[in-house]
């Protein structure tokens, strides 16, 4: 079973080992006996990293991606005895009840931390989120002219980057950059499409403002392009307001602030 199931979680694309152990719960000791067991029936294979050597990914071989075809027909066939006996309504039902409820226990599985900038799990959410502003933003995005938030400056003390993982997999991020008798600098604000309505942003907003006032700033802004109508909502939603332009940010269209003092306050 502990074999079936790692096989089912590398999944087609791969995954890093460190990021399976996470998903399945497991300690080293024996994910290395499962995975050296998958190795051995040639259903998988390990390897390094090209920029780290302790990063190890593992791929399916052909034989395991037949192995894992034939573990989703029989998965297929458990579902399929369930639905059998019900109406065509009973089914709609079901299905809709058994995906809400996976939405809830996605969400309730991602956890929030404070992340290097440099590991490949922060360099890879950083650029997804300057692929989708080059895709979303009507005259692209060049992250040379944008206002900087380089991996020096999102180290603290200087600022720091949170990142979201879900069963090990990172899928979202957001930074701060701090200043001295300043307001703090929201910036990196991304979440991965397919966790999106899950209230994931909301939480990295949350945690962002609550590292924010841990340095002890009083202030939060952040600018943003008018194509993020998300972004633009949630920030509205969570007590920002819009203000005056403050910086030379070329992309923006909007900039934000909130008083955190106030909305500490305000929750007491």
């Amino acid at each position: 079973m502990g074999e079936s199931r790692a096989l089912w979680e590398i999944g087609l694309e791969g995954t890093e080992v460190r990021s399976l152990r996470a998903r399945l719960g497991i300690d080293s000791g024996y994910a290395s006996r499962v995975l050296r067991a998958l190795e051995r029936e040639r259903l998988i294979h390990i390897t390094a990293d090209d920029h780290d050597r302790r990063v190890r990914f593992i791929r399916l071989t052909d034989r395991g991606r037949r192995e894992r075809a034939q573990l989703d027909r029989r998965a297929d066939d458990v579902a399929q005895g369930f639905l059998d006996p019900l109406t065509p309504a009973q089914r709609a039902r079901l299905v809709a009840a058994a995906t809400e409820v996976e939405r809830l226990l996605m969400a309730s599985m991602v956890t929030l931390d404070v992340e290097d900038p440099t590991t490949p799990a922060a360099r890879f959410c950083i650029g997804q989120y300057f692929t989708e502003l080059d895709l979303r933003f009507d005259s692209g995005f060049e992250p040379a002219r944008s206002i900087s938030a380089n991996a020096e400056e999102l180290t603290p003390p200087a600022g720091l980057l949170v990142l979201a993982r879900l069963r090990g997999r990172p899928v979202g991020c957001g930074a701060l950059k701090f200043h001295r008798g300043a307001p703090a600098e929201l910036k990196r604000m991304w979440v991965a499409k397919e966790i999106r309505g899950l209230g994931v942003g909301r939480r990295l907003l949350a945690e962002l403002e609550a590292q924010a006032a841990k340095t002890g700033a009083r202030m939060i802004r952040l600018e943003t392009n008018r194509s993020l109508n998300e972004a633009i909502r949630l920030y509205r939603e969570n007590g920002y307001r819009e203000v005056e332009r403050f910086n030379d940010e070329p992309y923006a269209d909007h900039w934000f602030e909130k008083d955190l003092q106030a909305a500490s306050i305000s929750v007491r």
